[in-house]
């Protein structure tokens, strides 16, 4: 006769099997059983626990009689109490639970041969089937397809991100003889954390090596893991900068400016950017450090300033990464010292929004910091503005930065433009390059650039030590923005004419009206000569613009150089009055008896620099060991600027034929502006091609407003043009540029260039201002106007380009958008195993959800991000002076500044793929790390098996069975105390996620041990119970990314002797469910099937889960914690339904040891 277990039976019949009822024996499907099987069961009852609820199979005379013999000799301490919870277990087959079973029971057994033998026989179709999806390992072709195309998705971006559309690297090294003086009396006394942070000044050697204080205070703040040695180039340039050229300065000296004092921070690599707590601690010492530094200017023995200076009042702020953001911090604690801060920049800080949300105190810290500043900038009146005074510059390194991205340095959504602005190093004048997140510190043109700003910033003879807020603004705008933009201020205007330029009565340098200016070559007359442009007289048709390009630098009123460039009136003098009236006097009128006098202001305060464009140059900047590139001098102004004057005059001041050349003219706006307004899907479909005309301007600018996306990236070419006789200039020059933030990039001797950006990004806050109407990308030409010729410009969407841009801005998803794939995955597990008592494997569950529920929850999501990105366009209302808006100005409007947080943040419908592709990515990284886990736990199972193996004398299969049981946990008491430990640590000295490390380690080793019975005995009972403790573990590892930050942070505390325990993560609820649930697994212990309504909560609490991940999981993933632990919890409540816990039964756990052992009684 064919046998075969009981519960492979009831799956062969179709009838409901529940796993709690897999007794472990085997008997004939017409009744009967052997008598060598019936001793074999009852040897196994007595020593192997079974389960609590019996089978819903027809059990035979011989099985009934074998069940009363085996609970005969249960403990009578063992009896099974009637539950007082609603739990509707399956029932037997008269309809009513047996109440005389035992009710501590274990669900993992080994069989007997013969039922082992009976329940492999694939004698059936449906068993067949049963034995090939219960390997976990099992794939369907549906799985395989959609995991190798979310795989083959993935690795796209990643080689997109790697090898396309790379910014290259220009940074110059930079070098320095640093030294560092601790100040040791800033101790215990002046704040709590001096035993861990502490504050240095540094000096440079050979240069400046007194440890005295004696100019500006100026404070580096080191980002997440950052060293206080990070501030060695800057300061070491600023100690050099004054030593070598301000010093010498007299003028500079008398206007303010005085030697740096560089104070730096050890705050030992504090991990500020997954920890709120470190990052308010940081900046609570930083104010008490300021206090402290500032005290040392009043001392004459640490100082020694001129004593007629006032004491400094404030300190200069640099900080790096998230050092940016502890410096906004320290404006918003209570140990503030107002007015101690006025000047903050920031580099490569994350402004908008956390790196990452894996912590609640740091999303909870980031709100508050930023609900501050703009409430305080949201005030009509200056004196209820804390911030008033305060300049903030965030500068941002671009697409090499792949530490923070760069969208997230912006401002817009921070601070108006009036108190500071975000640039990015590709457009700083003479730097030219995108920087690395480190490279930004040191590179070396770029800390000149810095250190010469901070010196125009200050002022020694205010108390502040630093100009007023509007000319600090206006000394940053200069030193780090192209002077192209529109807000660009032009300082022609403000000036007094100060040369008197005097030319022959007769003279035909004259340019005629329209007329273009080029000098290929200076000083061919063997004297200076001045070439005179009429200005337009206002209201000429077109709008009006003069612009001057020369590879030659502009000279100021008194150098020597070849060119100088002056905007001139007619100023009729008397004798003897010109040496009363101007500076310099500039007579080229020769021996003529008549003259024109003209009245000019120099220009060369105005000059842009743009980087030189020949034919042998292949970079905007120049390296180590390459020659120097001398710039472009270029000039331009909108005819409202010079509407005073008549004349622009170009003054060839050169004596000798030499080299060089000018290009100037007057063009109108309407040929030199174009607006293309054309859509993203018809760019992507077709491109978009541009013909510059033989005859045109010698800068033209193209506008595309809907390429504003940091998502997408583009390919341009430019087709080369032909010169004729005359030799070409310059070659095609191309700035690519937005103007919020103030992003600028530079392609030089262009044919072809990659265009990416950092415009509208995912999951940033809207703008303080709204924009109905986006600027766009705005595309600037300089091409060669004389050699008359047309030039072709194309420009597509470079498709697996923009693969890579979305690395930096999605990366993050795979903290919570995974979750939505397992949720659903377990919620399917439940509900078939509630239905059937069958617990699928991970991979089954996976593909049945690949059929049903996954489509239809991405496609609900991918609706809801296309209707959250049309939202995200409406205008925000503004707010009335009526009932809701009593507190709010008439013309404020109240801005959601939340409102791209949700999903995958887009605020453009054309992306609405990105919530499948995203999809399609996790459901790949799921089944990875679904048979990590699986090859992991087959590897701790065969080293459990070896490291069990009994020795050859006990091969007698009844003596084995009894001396090894499946499971063999150890006891209540000790299980209760290990807990109860452990819940102790946590609430005192350890933080709950280390706890969770330990229950992650648990479990894995729960998988291993239930696999090797699972593997050893092939019953469907054991396969269920090691597919819900698998599913529960990756469950948790899924989370556990969540949790390593905070424990990182807590390990490096400890190795720095830092023992304050946290303050936020002592919480006992945040680990206890996991915990008791891990610890429940440990025991063999299937979770019961409930057959009640109260079975659709499970599958309602993991889908909220999968819906959560998706929608807040990016911004709020501390949450999926919380969210799982409830889970945790409800499942540990469902295994506790089976058990009944009195006083009594608690008291028995902790007696003795042996007096259990002698209870369960002696193996026959």
């Amino acid at each position: 006769m064919r046998m075969r277990s009981s519960g492979s039976a009831a799956e062969e019949e179709g009838v409901d099997s529940d796993s709690n009822a897999d007794v472990i024996t085997s008997s004939n499907e017409a009744g009967g059983s052997s008598k060598s099987d019936e001793s074999t069961s009852k040897t196994e009852s007595r020593n192997l626990q079974t389960t609590a609820r019996p089978s819903t199979t027809q059990p035979t005379s011989h099985e009934l009689d074998r069940r009363k013999s085996t609970d005969k000799k249960a403990s009578t301490a063992r009896i099974r109490r009637p539950s007082n919870t609603n739990w509707k277990l399956t029932e037997s087959r008269n309809g009513h639970l047996e109440k005389n079973r035992p009710a501590d029971l274990d669900i993992i057994s080994v069989p007997s041969k013969e039922a082992i033998a009976a329940d492999k026989m694939p004698d059936s179709r449906p068993n067949a089937r049963r034995s090939r999806l219960r390997s976990p390992w099992s794939c369907s072709p549906l799985t395989l397809v959609t995991t190798l195309l979310g795989m083959l998705s993935l690795t796209s971006i990643l080689h997109s991100f790697v090898s396309r559309q790379l910014d290259t690297k220009g940074c110059r090294m930079s070098y320095m003889r640093p030294s560092f003086a601790k100040l040791t009396d800033f101790d215990t006394e002046h704040t709590r954390f001096a035993s861990k942070y502490s504050v240095y000044l540094y000096r440079e050697g050979m240069v400046d090596e007194d440890t005295k204080v004696k100019g500006v205070p100026v404070l580096f703040i080191p980002g997440n893991a950052g060293s206080y040695k990070q501030v060695r180039p800057i300061a070491a340039e600023g100690a050099t900068y004054f030593h070598d050229v301000l010093r010498h300065d007299q003028a500079a000296i008398a206007a303010g400016a005085r030697n740096l004092d560089f104070f730096t921070v050890d705050f030992n690599e504090d991990i500020t950017a997954f920890h709120g707590q470190t990052l308010l601690d940081q900046a609570e010492y930083l104010n008490e450090a300021i206090a402290y530094i500032l005290s040392l200017y009043h001392d004459p023995r640490r100082s020694e300033r001129d004593p007629d200076l006032p004491d400094p009042t404030s300190v200069i702020i640099l900080g790096h990464s998230m050092g940016g953001i502890v410096a906004r911090t320290m404006l918003v604690m209570p140990n503030y010292q107002s007015n101690s801060i006025n000047t903050i920049i920031t580099m490569s800080a994350p402004h908008a929004r956390p790196p990452v949300s894996f912590d609640a105190e740091i999303v909870r810290t980031y709100k508050q910091i930023n609900d501050y500043w703009r409430q305080a900038y949201s005030q009509k009146w200056a004196n209820n503005n804390p911030l008033w005074h305060v300049t903030l510059i965030s500068i941002a390194g671009g697409g090499l930065d792949t530490v923070v991205p760069s969208d997230y340095a912006s401002l817009e959504s921070l601070v108006p433009d009036t108190h500071g602005f975000t640039v990015f190093t590709s457009s700083v004048p003479n730097v030219w390059t995108g920087m690395d997140h480190q490279a930004i510190l040191w590179c070396d043109q770029f800390r000149k650039v810095v250190v010469r700003s901070l010196y125009d910033v200050i002022d020694v003879n205010r108390p502040a030590q630093t100009k007023p807020r509007a000319d600090r603004m206006r000394v940053f705008k200069k030193w780090y923005l192209t002077g192209m933009e529109n807000t660009a201020e032009k300082t022609l205007s403000e000036k007094e004419p100060t040369t008197l330029l005097t030319l022959e009565e007769n003279s035909n340098s004259i340019i005629a009206q329209g007329e273009r200016l080029t000098l290929r070559k200076f000083g061919q007359n063997h004297k200076p000569r001045a070439h005179l442009l009429p200005i337009p007289p206002q209201g000429t048709p077109g709008g009006k613009r003069f612009t001057l390009l020369t590879d030659q630098k502009l000279d100021k009123s008194g150098d020597s150089g070849k060119l100088e460039v002056l905007f001139c009136s007619v100023f009729p003098l008397h004798p003897g009055q010109s040496a009363t009236l101007f500076s310099m006097s500039m007579d080229l009128s020769g021996d003529s008896l008549g003259s024109t006098r003209l009245a000019c202001k120099n220009a060369a305060s105005d000059v842009i620099v743009l980087p030189a464009s020949t034919r042998t140059t292949k970079k905007p900047f120049y390296l180590d060991e390459e020659e120097e590139l001398v710039p472009f001098s270029y000039l331009q102004y909108d005819l409202e600027d010079i509407l005073d004057h008549q004349f622009v005059a170009i003054v060839d001041k050169a004596v000798d034929p030499t080299p060089g050349w000018v290009i100037a003219e007057f063009n109108d706006n309407v040929r030199s502006h174009r607006v293309r307004s054309l859509s993203l899907r018809r760019l992507l479909a077709f491109g978009m091609g541009i013909k510059l005309p033989p005859t045109r301007p010698m800068v033209t600018e193209v506008k595309i407003p809907s390429l504003h996306s940091s998502l997408l990236a583009y390919n341009l070419e430019m087709g080369g043009q032909t010169c004729g006789d005359d030799a070409q200039l310059f070659t095609p020059l191309l700035r690519q540029y937005i103007s919020e933030p103030y992003e600028s990039k530079y392609f030089v001797n262009v044919k072809q260039a990659s265009i990416n950006l950092h415009g509208v990004s995912p999951f940033m806050p809207p703008a303080l201002k709204y924009k109905s109407i986006q600027d766009g990308l705005s595309l600037q030409f300089w091409t060669d106007p004389t050699c008359n010729s047309s030039v072709k410009i194309s420009l597509k969407v470079d498709v697996p380009g923009s693969l890579g841009k979305l690395y930096m801005r999605y990366r993050t998803v795979f903290a919570a958008f995974p979750l939505l794939v397992v949720a659903l995955v377990l919620r399917k597990q439940f509900r078939v195993y509630d239905e059937t008592g069958i617990f699928m494997s991970f991979s089954e569950s996976l593909d049945m959800c690949l059929r049903q529920s996954l489509p239809l929850v991405l496609g609900a999501l991918t609706c809801l991000s296309v209707s959250l990105a049309q939202a995200s366009a409406v205008p925000p209302y503004s707010s009335s002076t009526g009932f809701w808006g009593w507190g709010g100005n008439v013309t404020e409007t109240q801005i959601d500044f939340t409102k791209n947080d949700l999903l995958v943040g887009s605020q453009d419908p054309f992306f609405w793929f990105m919530v499948p592709l995203i999809g399609l990515v996790c459901v790949g990284a799921c089944v990875l790390v679904n048979y990590a886990a699986l090859a992991i736990t087959h590897l701790f199972s065969i080293l459990y098996s070896f490291l069990s193996v009994k020795p050859a004398w006990l091969r007698n299969e009844d003596k084995r069975r009894a001396m090894s049981p499946a499971f063999a946990p150890s006891t209540p008491r000790r299980r209760i105390l290990t807990t109860a430990m452990l819940l102790f640590l946590v609430s005192t000295v350890i933080p709950y996620q280390f706890a969770y490390l330990v229950a992650c380690l648990v479990q894995i080793a729960t998988c291993a041990r239930a696999l090797r019975f699972a593997r050893e005995a092939r019953s469907n009972t054991n396969y269920n119970f090691y597919n819900y403790v698998h599913s529960i573990l990756i469950l948790m590892l899924w989370i556990l990314p969540i949790n390593l930050p905070i424990l990182v942070v807590w390990v490096h505390n400890l190795a720095v002797h830092w023992l304050t325990p946290f303050s936020s993560h002592h919480n006992v609820l945040s680990i206890m469910p996991f915990i008791l649930l891990v610890e429940t697994l440990t025991s063999g212990k299937m979770v019961p099937r409930v057959t009640s309504r109260l079975r659709h909560f499970t599958s309602v609490f993991f889908f909220c889960i999968a819906i959560y991940a998706a929608v807040y999981g990016v911004t709020y993933a501390y949450m999926l914690h919380y969210l799982v632990n409830f889970v945790a919890a409800w499942l540990v409540a469902i295994h506790s339904s089976t058990s009944t816990w009195t006083l009594s039964g608690l008291s028995t756990m902790f007696e003795g040891e042996s007096t259990d052992i002698r209870k369960r009684g002696k193996t026959p």
